[in-house]
């Protein structure tokens, strides 16, 4: 008899809308996420477009779902090591690191009070330091303490953080373990990461002090981001009164590539609109190959488009040079309509980095690029950013449509 359970491997918006997808029918669900927290992608972000309002609501919406569903059950800090078995009789082995935090946290924060040792923070891709002691982010499901394995290794400073806490909530002997599912089958929402410029030479990203990226900048923007919401130099921790962003950083190119990844305008023009908004002097240009905005996001793109502040330039940047005495930011190119040079400098340059298929522990088919493909062996379903790039709406569509799938394929 085929096992009616089924696995979510990810925990962003793909695989959270399968996992409640498939659960609110009556399905037993194991959703597995390799960070701390659920969210994905989505949960790193300051606003959607077009409407310009965070993620925060939604989320919080699907976490109220997941809280009072008793057929989900979630791993974070879980990852797929390997699948064996059938559609319908499933062996997974999934590897669980600790948290050193049970279920008895109350999010008082005395751990981190008490914790003197800071780490680099990875939900703002490192751009500040937190406490080893830390909630991964103020919205953070589940809202639970994380101790990272540096202060555990730290005996007596994990000893002080531990003692802190009034409700024993911390368990500093917990171990890595491995559990052992049976599914009747599989969806895969890995989800993606942010193309690595510092592949393209010329843009000299990780060595100009003031070059960042599309998913950087999100952090800038946000409240609870490394600089409270205000976008910021790096170099100086002044407001920039010039910024370009780059398109295709790196996409649309063999080299690195070949692929266009869809949102990286759109991404571009909403961050354009966080920058005018905080400061209302400050000038705004997007040098791009093609500005492509489909459907209904095309007013977005003319409504960006009609603010005095920001000018699109058509171009190929080619060279990225950065002062290291001002860190004042020059790019060099070709102004494609105007047929001439195009040369421009910049307090605050972000490159459009574009998006980069996460891969399965098990071999799923996929494309030229590294997508999978629709089609797999039976009882195996991808979704999301991992099949194509995506924006959020179109990968929670898909979450939906691979929990079909996996509900008629234990049902068969």
């Amino acid at each position: 008899m085929a096992d009616k359970s089924i696995l979510v491997v990810g925990g962003g918006m793909a695989g959270i809308s399968a996992a409640l997808e498939a659960a609110e029918v009556g399905h037993h669900v194991t959703l597995v996420e390799r960070n701390p927290y659920l969210g994905g992608r989505v949960a790193q972000m300051y606003h959607y477009f077009p409407k310009l309002c965070p993620p925060s609501c939604g989320l919080e919406i699907n976490y109220k779902r997941l809280k009072k569903n008793p057929k989900i059950r979630v791993l974070t800090q879980a990852e797929v090591t390997a699948v064996s078995g059938q559609e319908g009789a499933f062996k997974v082995e999934v590897k669980v690191q600790p948290r050193h935090v049970n279920s008895k946290c109350t999010c008082c924060g005395k751990c981190a009070e008490a914790c003197t040792l800071e780490v680099d923070n990875p939900f703002n891709y490192n751009m500040n330091k937190m406490k080893a002691a830390y909630l991964p982010h103020p919205n953070a499901f589940p809202q639970h303490y994380v101790l990272h394995p540096d202060l555990v290794q730290d005996a007596a400073l994990a000893k002080t953080v531990a003692d802190a806490c009034e409700f024993g909530a911390i368990d500093l002997d917990e171990k890595e373990r491995t559990e052992t599912l049976e599914v009747g089958a599989v969806v895969w929402a890995n989800g993606w990461d942010p193309f690595d410029p510092k592949d393209v030479e010329y843009y000299r990203f990780g060595q100009h002090r003031n070059v960042i990226t599309n998913v950087m900048m999100e952090r800038l923007a946000a409240q609870d981001g490394p600089t409270a919401g205000k976008i910021l130099r790096p170099s100086d921790g002044q407001p920039p009164k010039h910024v370009v962003f780059v398109q295709c950083a790196g996409s649309r190119d063999e080299n690195h590539l070949a692929y266009c990844s869809g949102i990286c305008c759109l991404a571009s023009l909403k961050q354009a609109t966080y920058v005018r908004e905080q400061y209302p002097d400050s000038k705004v240009t997007i040098c791009y190959i093609d500005i492509r905005t489909p459907d209904r996001l095309e007013d977005f793109y003319v409504k960006v488009q009609q603010d005095e502040g920001v000018e699109l330039i058509k171009s190929k940047i080619a060279d990225i040079t950065e002062s290291p005495e001002t860190g004042e930011v020059t790019l060099n190119g070709e102004d494609t309509l105007g047929n001439k040079r195009f040369s421009a400098t910049a307090d605050l340059v972000v490159l459009a980095t574009g998006i980069v298929p996460n891969r399965a522990p098990f071999e799923l088919k996929v494309d030229d690029y590294g997508f999978a493909l629709d089609a797999q062996p039976d009882g195996h379903f991808p979704a999301g950013c991992m099949m194509r790039p995506e924006e959020v709406s179109s990968t929670v569509q898909d979450g939906t449509a691979a929990a079909l799938r996996a509900i008629q394929s234990i049902a068969r």
